[in-house]
């Protein structure tokens, strides 16, 4: 028997996708509670290319505390029942390249923190899945302290941070390259 240790290389990314329209999607994926619900807000935006151009076959799958800042420790995510927010949604970008959830603004999750919900992409093109958040506007002295924030230079900060619209809801687009492309996190 030899002691020379054999090093494995990592198999390489592949691209994300097909999506195949029987596996992933599930009734009510993109409502973490029912719209219309107390306290219920839409959640939207665009998904945009480098060239500017919208992606009309993305999924978006979302993570984020409730409206008191407490992780949903609950089971049945995939099982929508209308009344239980569970924190987790997936949401596929139609042909417009346009997303939509149904969930509610995030509280903090500690004094003082800035709210944010995680957001992870999965779209033709990408070799992995990429990674970000969306941060509530409103949240000013949160946002200037938050530690990712505040490392970054003021102008790709804000593509973190969405836009309130009037109803209450909230407005976030995703630019996967290009001018004004979102901040995309590291997770090694």
């Amino acid at each position: 028997m030899s002691n020379q240790t054999t090093k494995l290389v990592p198999t390489p990314g592949q691209t994300v996708g097909p999506f195949y329209g029987y596996a992933l999607p599930f009734e009510k994926d993109n409502e973490l509670l029912a719209p219309g619900s107390p306290g219920s807000i839409r959640l939207q935006g665009t998904v945009y290319d480098g060239a500017g151009e919208t992606v009309p076959d993305a999924i978006l799958e979302i993570w984020q505390p409730d409206a008191d800042g407490r992780i949903v420790q609950k089971t049945g995510s995939l099982v929508r029942d209308g009344y239980t927010f569970t924190g987790w949604g997936r949401g596929s970008v139609g042909y417009s390249g346009v997303f939509t959830f149904t969930t509610v603004n995030p509280g903090p999750t500690e004094p003082g923190a800035a709210p944010f919900i995680s957001v992870a992409i999965f779209a033709r093109g990408l070799t992995n899945r990429l990674f970000t958040r969306i941060y509530l506007p409103e949240s000013g002295e949160a946002l200037a302290t938050d530690p990712l924030l505040s490392s970054l230079d003021p102008e790709r900060r804000k593509t973190l941070i969405a836009r309130r619209d009037p109803d209450g809801g909230l407005t976030w687009d995703i630019r996967l390259q290009g001018e004004g492309e979102t901040v995309f996190l590291d997770f090694q």
